[in-house]
């Protein structure tokens, strides 16, 4: 039976509404690919922020047409064919040279690099060594908060939504450690379209809807 704490749990878990959004969005992002690198399968990708389970029982993946490099600042130990994880900063990719890969794919990562300085360090990274990009980020006013699914939560000040977090069950039907919140009230800073407009000057935009509602924005040049 599914519940409300499955229904708004982390996009990580099947049955969340994160995880149909997530598996949707990666739809475009597939049609994207065999539109744009048709002829050129299979190819490389970097994915900054992304993990294994994700990938694991993709199509593209499985039939051999994609080569993917997961970048975090840990290392995943996996071993699951044409697939490497290697640890790294995503405002620094210095270890690859312009160009290395066909697609740089990251999804709501960006948006955890606590400032606008490390958010163009890491779009001017994404655009450098990747031959393509699709970067998504959840849009900053969109009603419902997406990392704690609380509504309007983003326009309030921190210590009043660390208090929400830490003293009551409002997000996900459960408290949040105090460590975890504050790790997350310190290193989230949502973007606006126009921010990702700046950020990737000529990109085209996926928007993606909720009853007719900007969710997340997508850019990308594929």
């Amino acid at each position: 039976m599914l519940t409300l704490k499955t229904l708004f749990a982390s996009s990580d878990q099947k049955g969340s509404l994160g995880y149909k959004f997530r598996s949707n969005r990666f739809k475009v992002v597939e049609e994207l690919i065999y539109n744009s690198f048709k002829r050129e399968l299979p190819i490389t990708i970097l994915d900054i922020g992304g993990r294994a389970y994700f990938w694991k029982d993709q199509e593209l993946l499985r039939k051999g047409l994609v080569k993917i490099t997961l970048l975090n600042l840990q290392k995943e130990e996996t071993d699951i064919h044409g697939l490497l994880s290697v640890s790294g900063d995503a405002t620094d990719l210095s270890e690859f040279a312009d160009g290395s890969f066909d697609l740089v794919f990251s999804n709501s990562v960006i948006e955890h690099l606590y400032n606008w300085e490390n958010q163009k360090k890491m779009a001017k990274e994404a655009r450098r060594v990747g031959k393509k990009y699709f970067v998504q980020t959840p849009n900053r006013h969109f009603f419902m908060e997406a990392h704690y699914v609380l509504p309007f939560v983003q326009y309030l000040p921190k210590n009043l939504t660390r208090f929400l977090l830490t003293k009551t069950k409002l997000s996900r039907g459960a408290k949040w450690n105090p460590k975890d919140a504050q790790q997350y009230l310190d290193e989230i800073r949502l973007l606006t379209y126009a921010e990702m407009k700046t950020l990737f000057p000529g990109a085209k935009m996926y928007k993606e809807k909720f009853f007719g509602m900007n969710k997340s924005f997508s850019a990308h040049n594929l």
